[in-house]
């Protein structure tokens, strides 16, 4: 089914291509073993022996067994391929520039990286092999049915032809054309029970509550409209196509065809009118799987196609100590610039505090140091190494970024810290804390501190890392003055002690002025030698 995913997804299931063929031949064999079957219950009504009530029953079980194989198969290839497009995907969203990631919400990434990929099941693990029996089991009924009964018998198939045909042109076009608004639906309902259920305590606090139900009701009635629309202008047609394809509307024209023949005659016509059409019922429900699943492509390819990151060859970070360069630093939003022509070396051993009004480009600056955001001009250097030439998962090596508002694992104090010293032992960890002003145990849990608390466990990863050059975005703005003005000490002391290039963004001027250097960037370009 690569054919039916974009190439961005449908590339991923050459991992999978072995199994996925594997499912679809064993589902052509079972079809065929069926057929086979058939056609000796036909032969043993003419001649019961026991020899051929075996053959029978050996078709049938090779039969159930190649389906259960042909199963197997096939959902092992999609688990591959849903377990390798998972991978791609977290690979890709952690390359992705943080602007890029700005226009993607938290519920909006986890229906692509969890609902989407989902959606696939039926496209990857079905559809293949059910296509593959669509295929194989009407030709070889017919011709088994000709070969018995004569060409008038392919009259019987008339119904499931009508039926298969209105279902490949008339309910596809429906189920494509309603298919996207449907999801659509679905997805907006789902957020707005998902918000509402988990933001019931905060709206209980601040009185919020009618905007979220607002959003709700508004949910509800455009998913009963959707629903509607969807039942009277797919499902009603599909299920009167689905209809004519049932054993009453066959067996009524196998018994007018053969009324008047032999019994093996008879029982070919209702033995194979029924099989020939069996393998489209499966239409039913299939096309809208097929659909769903292709529109779920799309958006996880465009995910995909978006740019990433520059990632390069250097990954010896012991080079990579010392200043950090920035030279010419533009970064455009539209058709404004946050960040014109900016050019500056914060030094070694030096806390360079970064200031000036809001949309002035702050944070914007810290990204783009790290290397989480692309310049549209300029370059910066660590230690004269282009940032972008550090291969990018071990770019945190040199330079180490410690967010804006970034929350905790919820896990104890203890794991939170060594995902930054895995082997720090624990006198380490309570020195760190100790620097952040913070005092707790290492086993308190993480997420249960106040907001304050967090903030100052976020800054102690800071005095952990083994990177030269630290970016700290607005590190003490939850904390009060004098909390704030020692943890501003412990930093500039870890600056001046460990040869450490420290890069501070904050609103505080009075802190601000405490610091090695400043860059003010009010003034919309910076420039300093």
């Amino acid at each position: 089914m690569k054919w039916f995913l974009p190439p961005a997804v449908g590339s991923v299931l050459r991992r999978s291509a072995l199994y996925s063929t594997l499912g679809v031949g064993c589902a052509a064999a079972a079809g065929l073993a069926t057929v086979a079957a058939l056609t000796s219950m036909v032969w043993l009504l003419r001649n019961p022996t026991q020899w051929s009530a075996s053959v029978v029953a050996a078709f049938l079980v090779t039969g159930a067994g190649l389906s259960a194989a042909s199963s197997w198969f096939s959902h092992c290839a999609e688990a591959r391929f849903a377990a390798t497009l998972r991978r791609r995907l977290a690979r890709h969203l952690v390359r992705l520039p943080s602007r890029t990631l700005a226009r993607y919400d938290g519920d909006r990434l986890r229906r692509l990286v969890s609902d989407d990929v989902t959606a696939l099941h039926h496209l990857v693990a079905h559809a293949p092999s059910e296509t593959a029996t669509l295929i194989v089991v009407p030709v070889a009924s017919v011709f088994a049915l000709v070969s018995i009964a004569g060409p008038t018998a392919v009259l019987v198939l008339l119904p499931g032809v009508a039926a298969a045909l209105f279902y490949s042109t008339v309910v596809a076009k429906l189920g494509h054309r309603h298919s996207a608004e449907q999801g659509r639906v679905m997805a907006q309902i789902t957020t707005a029970v998902d918000d509402y259920a988990r933001g019931i305590s905060v709206h209980r606090i601040y009185g919020a509550s009618g905007g979220a139900a607002a959003e709700y009701a508004v949910a509800t009635v455009q998913f009963t409209r959707g629903m509607v629309g969807w039942v009277s202008k797919v499902a009603t047609p599909a299920a009167l196509a689905s209809a004519l394809l049932q054993a009453t509307v066959t067996y009524a024209v196998a018994y007018a065809v053969g009324f008047g023949s032999g019994t093996e005659v008879l029982a070919a016509l209702l033995l194979f009118g029924l099989a020939a059409v069996t393998p489209a019922l499966r239409l039913e429900h299939g096309l809208d799987y097929i659909w769903a699943g292709r529109a779920a492509g799309g958006r996880l390819a465009d995910l995909l196609d978006e740019t990433p990151l520059p990632s390069g060859a250097t990954w010896d970070d012991q080079r990579t100590g010392g200043a950090l360069r920035a030279q010419g630093i533009t970064v455009n939003s539209g058709e404004r610039a946050v960040l014109g022509g900016l050019t500056h070396t914060f030094e070694q051993s030096a806390v360079t505090a970064v200031v000036g009004p809001s949309g002035s480009g702050k944070s914007t600056l810290l990204r783009v140091l790290a290397g989480f955001d692309v310049q549209d001009a300029g370059s910066v250097t660590v230690g004269g190494v282009d940032v972008w030439k550090l291969i990018q998962q071990f770019r945190h090596r040199s330079v180490f970024y410690v967010p804006q508002g970034t929350d905790v694992l919820q896990t104890s104090v203890r794991t939170d810290l060594r995902l930054t010293a895995p082997d720090a032992p624990d006198g380490c960890l309570l020195g760190a804390l100790a620097s952040a002003q913070l005092n707790v145990d290492l086993d308190t849990a993480a997420h249960e501190l106040s907001g304050g608390e967090r903030q100052r466990l976020r800054l102690a990863h800071a005095f952990l890392t083994s990177a030269q050059v630290i970016l700290l975005d607005e590190p003490t703005s939850a904390l009060d003055g004098v909390t704030a003005r020692a943890v501003f000490a412990s930093i500039r002391n870890l600056a001046h002690r460990e040869g450490k290039t420290i890069v501070l963004v904050t609103h505080d001027l009075a802190l601000a002025d405490h610091a090695d250097d400043r860059v003010d960037l009010g003034a919309r370009q910076v420039v300093s030698e």
